[in-house]
């Protein structure tokens, strides 16, 4: 499905038109539980749960520039990146669920490289409190 060390960007939404939330993370399967348990204020305060898009990046710069980008963006173009793929705004986590325990290529730890320790913030992008992800994301009302 993916390779053995791939990094993904992703959007995340409240609901239809709801709230948006772009992050990075390279075990997609994990940090969309962890959203879904409430891990993260902003995702806990606004129910910002919902996985609504995602892209696979073999390097991990690739994935951040990427990230920093789409959160540059107007609303309006980051509801089209998602009407482009998932019209109906479907939340796409419970295909993923019957996996057991996580898809294939979904979740599989990849080391961050240099720049990307455990105690590092890197490019504006924080490391988590689980010490190997460096995952982010930011609100976009």
């Amino acid at each position: 499905m993916y390779d053995e060390c791939t990094y993904f960007v992703y959007i995340l939404a409240s609901r239809t038109y709801g709230t948006l939330y772009i992050g990075v993370t390279n075990d997609l399967y994990r940090r969309l539980v962890e959203h879904r348990e409430g891990g993260g204020a902003f995702t806990k305060n606004y129910k910002v749960d919902k996985l609504m898009w995602f892209e696979p990046h073999s390097d991990i710069e690739q994935a951040i520039q990427r990230e920093k980008s789409l959160k540059r963006w107007p609303r309006a173009w980051k509801i089209n990146l998602i009407e482009q793929t998932n019209p109906k705004w479907q939340d796409l986590f419970p295909a993923f669920q019957k996996y057991e325990p996580r898809p294939p290529g979904l979740g599989i730890k990849c080391e961050m490289g240099p720049g990307h320790a455990p105690s590092a913030i890197a490019s504006g992008v924080a490391q988590d409190d689980s010490g190997g992800d460096s995952s982010s994301g930011d609100a976009v009302k």
